[in-house]
């Protein structure tokens, strides 16, 4: 037998031809496999960093497209992967928006990722105690993060948080700086003003939100400073607003007017990076009053004169009489309040770390002068560091976080701004010819005499917290929390007698000193245990908890006169009288058991029950304790009819809704007992003690009954993402002061009130994704909220003393006001309604017109654009609502008091019908009275509502290639630029009338990473 070979006489040379013809004309699959053979004989190693734009991204998946081939990007964001020239990679990362490129024969791939609004229903969020995916969540729960935070110049949350949560409604009472913010989630709850305050948690430590000031001090602010001064809200990584009771009862007691989550930044795991901000800008106010000239003033005066009989110029007016000069025109608004404040701020951090350690450093520095003549400022600083450390084996984990704030605040003990808007506009110069202040022969008061007065604060806050978790066998895992926070504010206002005009002959036995000293220390020991399981479909995970929590506070005001000398005006040894206003340390403690269970199936229904036993020492014996708890369920209809890709409107579609109670214990500490405090007068050499309040130990907690349905509909992919929901919150049991005969020596005694408060509305959330492409994005936020605030029932109204504030079926923040019916033609004197037909005008009897002062409805409409390295943020947040205008913070028209230039259409002779009352300078009772009556009537209470441009940012990062190994990025940003309204005043966000309105501020900064 003959043996043959392929190799032998040529044979291989005429196979290898007819093969190779054979090729040209096999089917496609052939050359398919021919191709991959070729590329595999191509294919090269393609590397490269994966960034959000200053951070390098680990986690990032990268495929090639049409392939299972994947690598993930490492601690550094780096990757390396072997693909072909003419493969296509595909980067994909939860939150951010999917990348594709060719790779198109590059051996190197840096890659800058942005967020995509579309994936943000698979992103966690803190829901407290656990955390939950937003997709999966049964509670209502409103979130911003550090890239809504850092585009805006402010130094408080919460004016970062303005219009852009549906639900919470917050505002700035005072353009001050460190002054005070009001916060309302929901509505109002209790019948108390300083009942409604949420929860605060600063990385799982309650913060405490009562002030920290004290009224007879903090003369310079409207309200008390906000407690969250002392957070610096660049070091914020995420805020989490809870609202119903889903997601507040595993709060307890302290969550009946929701809870705000406050985490902030943590280190990553990758390269050591560096990042250092600086901005600096300018504020002014956003809003003067449209105040009458010289020549409109003076003719208000000559008239008023006129009208009320004069024939002679008295001695004292001496706009008009020849004594100040009548061709001098002064902007005292400008003048004593135009003033441009300037601001810089610096903040740097350090941050990185490995797979099981990483850390971050952060450190800040702000400064900001005033609008008002003078050196005044507010200046802080603060420091935070966080550690995060995991072992090798995954099993235990400790995380620690401190953050350390200094803030000095200086600013004078009188607010410029009421003076500024009353001052006759030819009123004299502030200075003289040599430079001082100038008194012009005694017949004014020179407003810039109460600057030599000031208003002087010092605080200093420390927060820590430390996290020590274990994981166990069988999917359990235990965790503790231990929190502790310090805090001490010294604040004065001193009015030395250098107030006053020389003339007097005043010393410093007429200068008065009043301070204020207070300290807090708080620790929080909060035990857990986590369990979860998988059942088939099903998977359930079980939370169990204790809270153990003690807060400390020591508060003395003194008030201090008559001094030796000014020098010594801080000096209370000084004073001949010195009076403790108020003195007294308390303590408050607080335990608590919680839980929580949550089960779901088939990833489609969702159960969640949580439930909490709550201890206050703030009750008698037999009320200490109290139960809340809360069911929500949500069912996830898009999971149970569409399948992926089949969808080509609807994508995601959810149904939920949750019923619970909450409570609250916000009425400060021993109000059950029997108290005492020193009288401060001493009886033959004894200072004795008064009785202050009366023992009862039988009221006990606030409850607040919280129902919520909602609708969550994303549409296109959720390019279109749509949340709609109803609440219904009923507060009960209120924890007010019932009023005693005068004959029992007390005005009041603390019990539970048999009354109810119902806050309902509805809040819509639209999210859109308007465009986007590889270079260029668009997306926009919008929400609204529509609140509904009424009392449902209080005993006995009508009996109390409380029967002029509140109407049974009518909201807690009405007022009630004269009807102003017009004016009489006749005689140019204002009218008003006589509700019960007397004849007479009383407070008492006629002031029964109703008017609301809560917002109707609020919101915010957000847009966020960014082209390659350039990006536009801009807030529009709008609010409907009525509020005091101008006519109720100025005099009486024709007195010596400036005015709005809406009084120039007034009453002149008899059959007249312009709508301002003839001009008086007082002298004509009838005309005071009826203006007088008018400030309380419904015509001062007009619509004052607003669009406002809250917040503007422009950024610009600078192509990398410029700055290797530097990222770079410019920023303009701008808060409070522009207002639109109809409202003939001031500021129409202000509720606190004569105040300093808040200021425009614009900043321009730059950040460099690297």
């Amino acid at each position: 037998m003959k043996n043959f070979s392929f190799y032998k006489g040529g044979s291989a040379f005429w196979y290898l031809i007819l093969f190779g013809f054979s090729l040209s004309y096999t089917p496609a699959p052939a050359k398919t496999v021919l191709r991959q053979l070729q590329s595999l004989r191509q294919q090269t190693q393609i590397s490269g960093t994966i960034t959000d734009g200053t951070s390098p991204l680990p986690g990032v998946t990268i495929t090639i497209k049409g392939t299972p081939k994947m690598v993930v990007s490492d601690f550094n964001g780096k990757y390396t992967i072997t693909a072909s020239p003419n493969d296509i990679l595909t980067f994909t990362y939860v939150g951010f928006a999917t990348v594709t490129v060719p790779v198109d024969g590059q051996s190197v791939l840096n890659i800058q990722m942005q967020e995509d609004e579309t994936s943000l229903r698979e992103v966690k969020i803190n829901a407290g105690y656990y955390s939950v995916k937003e997709s999966e969540r049964t509670g209502s729960i409103s979130k911003i993060t550090a890239k809504d935070i850092e585009k805006q110049p402010v130094t408080n949350m919460l004016a970062a948080m303005q219009g852009r949560m549906a639900g919470v409604s917050i505002t700035q009472t005072t353009g001050v700086a460190g002054g005070g913010f009001e916060i309302q989630i929901r509505g109002q709850n209790s019948l108390r003003p300083d009942g409604n305050r949420p929860l605060y948690i600063i990385n799982g430590v309650p913060y405490a939100s009562d002030p920290v000031g004290f009224s007879a001090t903090a003369s310079v602010m409207p309200t008390l400073s906000s407690p969250l001064n002392n957070l610096n809200p660049g070091d914020i990584e995420s805020i989490e607003v809870l609202k119903d009771a889903d997601a507040t009862a595993i709060y307890g007691s302290r969550g009946a007017n929701g809870v705000v989550l406050i985490t902030t930044k943590k280190g990553k795991a990758g390269k050591t990076t560096y990042t250092a901000n600086y901005s600096h800008g300018f504020g002014k106010v956003t809003r003067f009053m449209d105040l009458m000239n010289t020549d409109q003033y003076l003719q208000m005066r000559r008239e008023a004169f006129a009208n009320d009989g004069y024939t002679k110029y008295p001695a004292s007016a001496y706009e008009i009489n020849g004594t100040w000069d009548q061709t001098r025109t002064a902007d005292w608004q400008k003048t004593l309040t135009g003033g441009t404040s300037t601001i810089t701020n610096l903040q740097s951090s350090v941050s990185g770390g490995n797979e099981h350690t990483q850390f971050i450093i952060n450190g800040n520095y702000g400064k900001e002068t005033t609008v008002f003549p003078g050196n005044f400022g507010y200046k802080k600083g603060n420091v935070r560091i966080n550690l995060n450390h995991t072992s090798e084996d995954k099993k235990f984990g400790i995380t620690f976080s401190a953050g350390y704030t200094v803030q000095d605040n200086n600013q004078p003990s009188t607010d410029l701004t009421t003076i500024s808007r009353k001052l006759a506009p030819n009123a004299p110069a502030l200075y003289d010819a040599d430079g001082n202040l100038n008194w012009e022969n005694s017949t004014w008061e020179n407003p810039l005499s109460n600057l030599n007065g000031k208003s002087l604060s010092k605080t200093y806050d420390f927060v820590a917290n430390t996290i020590l978790s274990y994981q166990l066998p069988y999917h359990l895992e235990l965790k503790s929390s231990f929190g502790f926070t310090d805090l001490k504010h010294t604040e004065s206002s001193t009015f030395p007698s250098t107030i006053y005009n020389p003339a007097y002959g005043l010393g410093s036995e007429f200068s008065s000193l009043f301070t204020n000293t207070t300290s807090r220390q708080s620790w929080i020991v909060e035990p857990q245990i986590n369990w979860h399981t998988t059942i088939g479909q099903g998977k359930i995970a079980v939370l169990l908890g204790s809270t153990f929590n003690q807060l400390n506070g020591q508060q003395l005001v003194l008030a201090g006169e008559g001094f030796t000398s000014n020098s010594l005006i801080y000096d209370l040894a000084s004073a001949s009288t010195v009076t403790i206003m108020s003195s007294g340390a308390t303590q408050y403690k607080y335990h608590a058991f919680f839980g929580r269970a949550n089960f779901s199936w088939q990833d489609r229904y969702f159960v969640n029950i949580t439930g909490r036993r709550d201890g206050s020492s703030r009750f008698g014996p037999g009320n200490k304790f109290a139960n809340f708890g809360a069911v929500g369920a949500a069912w996830l209809f898009s999971r149970s009819f569409i399948s992926d890709g089949t969808a080509s409107v609807l994508s995601f579609g959810k149904l939920r809704a949750s019923y619970g109670t909450t409570g609250s214990d916000q009425i400060g500490d021993y109000q059950y007992l029997d108290t005492y405090s020193s009288s401060g007068n001493p009886y033959q050499g004894i200072v004795g003690l008064e009785p202050t309040r009366l023992f009862n130990p039988d009221f006990g907690w606030e409850s607040n009954k919280k129902f919520e349905v909602a609708t969550e509909l994303g549409f296109f992919n959720d390019r279109i993402f749509l949340t709609v929901g109803w609440f219904r919150n009923t507060s009960s049991s209120q924890l007010v002061g019932i009023p005693l005969p005068g004959t029992t020596g007390f005005n009041s005694i603390q019990a539970n009130l048999d009354a109810s408060v119902q806050n309902d509305g509805i809040e819509l959330t639209l999210r859109t994704v308007n465009l986007q492409r590889k270079d260029f994005g668009w997306s926009s936020n919008f929400n609204i909220s529509i609140l509904n605030n009424k009392l449902l029932r209080f005993p006995d109204l009508e009996s109390s003393t409380y029967a002029n504030k509140y109407v049974i079926g009518s909201p807690l923040n009405i007022v009630k006001v004269y009807h102003f019916t017009g004016l009489d033609p006749a005689t140019g004197v204002y009218q008003f309604e006589d509700f019960n037909g007397d004849g007479l005008l009383s407070a008492k009897d006629d002031k029964q017109y109703l008017r609301d002062l809560n917002p109707e409805f609020y919101g915010g409409l957000q847009n966020q654009l960014h082209y390659k390295g350039v990006q536009l943020d801009f807030l529009f947040q709008f609010v409907k609502q009525l509020n005091y205008n101008s006519a109720s913070t100025l005099g009486l028209p024709g007195s010596r008091n400036n005015q709005t230039t809406d009084v120039l259409a007034r009453w002149q002779n008899p059959g007249d019908t312009d709508p301002i009352q003839q001009y008086s300078t007082g002298a004509n009772a009838a005309v005071a009275n009826a203006f007088t009556k008018y400030k309380e009537s419904d015509e001062t209470i007009t619509d004052a509502s607003y669009i406002r441009l809250k917040n503007i940012a422009l950024s610009y990062q600078l192509p990398p290639i410029w700055l290797k190994g530097v990222v770079c990025k410019l920023n303009i940003q701008a808060q409070n630029l522009l207002t639109l309204t109809s409202y003939r005043g001031a500021d129409p966000e202000f509720k606190t009338r004569g105040v300093l309105p808040p200021l425009k501020i614009v900043t321009t900064g730059v950040q460099f990473t690297f």
